[in-house]
């Protein structure tokens, strides 16, 4: 009897491909969720911690940490906000040469994705990740 659970099928496949994106990314020392947070902060604009929560959908100390984490690699810097009570998270140079580094290995990651599971599978994806 098989085991048909939506949930698992999808929780297998993202493990699947964060190892993919994680392998590439790895010589340059961030995890795919480092890299998506320095790129989310960077078009963001100097974000405050809850304005990046809300962008990356993730919540509020979960993104606290990650960026103190960040921080201490030397690729943010948490700033005072115009609200006291709010720090802003900015880039540092070290942070944008790492995004910068990142790119080239990102995107064929990207491409191997793509290969694997084809243009009408990276669409219906697209479709399932803004239909929840």
């Amino acid at each position: 009897m098989s085991f048909d659970c939506t949930c698992i099928v999808l929780r297998t496949a993202a493990r699947k491909i964060t190892a993919l994106y994680d392998e590439a990314l790895a010589p340059h020392g961030v995890t795919t969720a480092q890299y998506s947070l320095l790129r989310r902060i960077q078009q963001a604009g100097d974000p405050s911690l809850t304005e990046l929560s809300r962008l990356a959908d993730l919540d509020r100390s979960t993104v606290g940490r990650n960026v103190r984490l960040l921080a201490q690699m030397g690729l943010v810097s948490l700033d005072a906000g115009a609200d006291q009570r709010e720090a802003e998270v900015r880039l540092t140079a070290l942070g944008l040469a790492r995004i910068e580094a990142c790119e080239a290995p990102w995107r064929e990651a990207q491409r191997v994705v793509e290969a694997k599971v084809g243009s009408d599978g990276l669409a219906a994806l697209k479709t399932l990740a803004a239909s929840l």
